[in-house]
């Protein structure tokens, strides 16, 4: 894979204070590299000498096959775009203004072009003809974040540098901008070097992972390979226990759909289909009227005997069925949905009552919950896979 930035043996030091030591570091085109570590690991500072707002005391910085030190510095930082958590918008600007600033700097008034203006504008999300006249402070923090994006897309840079710069916006409006980074770097393809203190965030959006620590590398890695082998103690840490295993506690109760569709075992071919279609579900289980397990019907054995009318679903019942009893851990669970031939296993108690249902989407849920914590949970999901196990 090409790479857009490589560092070579890099250094950083103010006087006494090391910041940054010998530094090697190569960053793959087109991809977004988050940078993640504790306050004064260096990330910030490794950033920033990307562009040179931070000189590098020694040590080389290639970017797209030019060594940095042999570049004009202000050539250099209008050819990458910079998205900081303060903005910066000019606010006797209008936005159409801020959105063309780096273009205006090089090349005057002139430079304004508003077909592009409006283009990058719809690009982030946001109504040209809504948006375009107005001013900052007429804006909401999210939306001048968008702004933001816009202008550093506006001289259509290969290298953008966003630092931290969703870490002041609430989490919803975080969230919108995160999903929106991804979907836009799926169009454009540009290399983005994002620094952020926050795990969940980095594990979200990149495609790989840069671990720092004392000013050095710890770990590159995707985000998946990194859940499943840090590299030390402190990657472990960082990363925080809960996202590596927070699942392996969990217990059935925990994932369960607690309101399974259910049937009397009395009722007849005719009424289970009407249920079915009203549930949108392709099976039911079948308990008396105490609520004690019974057995499961499947579609096909109801639809097999539809047309005998004087066939109940206590003809068609299956009543050998694997169960799983409330307070078993989801590991050992695990295994018994992914044999369940209609991936889905009743959890039934010690009495013999139906308390819930485990299923393959509720698992998918717990596994991924870890890797999702503080995104809205899409409340769906789990209704659209029982359709088909439940």
């Amino acid at each position: 894979m090409e790479n857009a930035i490589k560092f070579e043996h890099v250094r950083k030091q103010y006087e006494n204070n090391v910041i940054i030591e010998d530094l090697n570091l190569e960053i793959p085109k087109g991809n977004i590299v988050v940078l993640v570590g504790p306050s004064g690991c260096g990330k910030t500072t490794t950033m920033k000498m990307i562009n040179r707002l931070i000189k590098p005391t020694s040590g080389r910085i290639i970017v797209n096959g030019k060594d940095t030190s042999e570049m004009n510095p202000v050539e250099l930082r209008r050819s990458i775009g910079y998205v900081i958590q303060q903005v910066g918008l000019f606010p006797h600007m209008t936005i159409a203004e801020n959105v063309a600033l780096v273009p205006r700097l090089r090349q005057g008034k002139s430079a304004i072009n508003m077909a592009k203006i409006n283009q990058m504008l719809e690009l982030v999300g946001l109504d040209p003809d809504l948006y375009r006249d107005r001013y900052p402070n007429e804006l909401s923090g999210g939306q001048q974040q968008r702004i933001g994006v816009a202008r550093a897309l506006m001289s259509d840079p290969p290298i953008i540098l966003m630092d931290e710069p969703f870490s002041a916006l609430d989490p919803i409006t975080r969230e919108q901008l995160q999903d929106e980074l991804i979907r836009l770097n799926q169009t454009l393809n540009k290399t983005i070097v994002f620094v952020t203190h926050d795990m969940d965030e980095a594990l979200k959006i990149a495609d790989q992972i840069v671990v720092m620590q004392g000013g050095k590398v710890i770990q590159q890695a995707t985000p998946d390979k990194i859940l499943r082998h840090p590299a030390n103690d402190f990657v472990k840490g960082f990363i925080g226990d809960k996202r590596l295993n927070g699942h392996l506690s969990q217990l059935v109760d925990d994932v369960m759909l607690k309101t399974p569709v259910t049937i009397s075992p009395n009722k007849g071919l005719a009424e289970a289909v009407q249920l079915m279609h009203r549930k949108r579900v392709t099976g039911l289980l079948v308990v008396d009227k105490e609520g004690t397990f019974l057995g499961m019907a499947d579609a096909s054995d109801i639809y097999s005997r539809y047309q005998e009318e004087s066939t109940a679903i206590r003809d068609v019942i299956r009543t050998k069925a694997t169960t799983v009893a409330p307070g078993t851990p989801v590991t050992e669970a695990i295994l018994l949905v992914q044999r369940a031939p209609y991936g889905y296993v009743p959890v039934v108690d010690a009495n013999g009552k139906l308390v819930g249902l485990l299923t393959r989407a509720s698992l998918v849920d717990v596994l991924a919950k870890p890797y999702l914590e503080g995104m809205e949970t899409d409340e769906r999901s789990d209704e659209r896979v029982s359709r088909s196990l439940a």
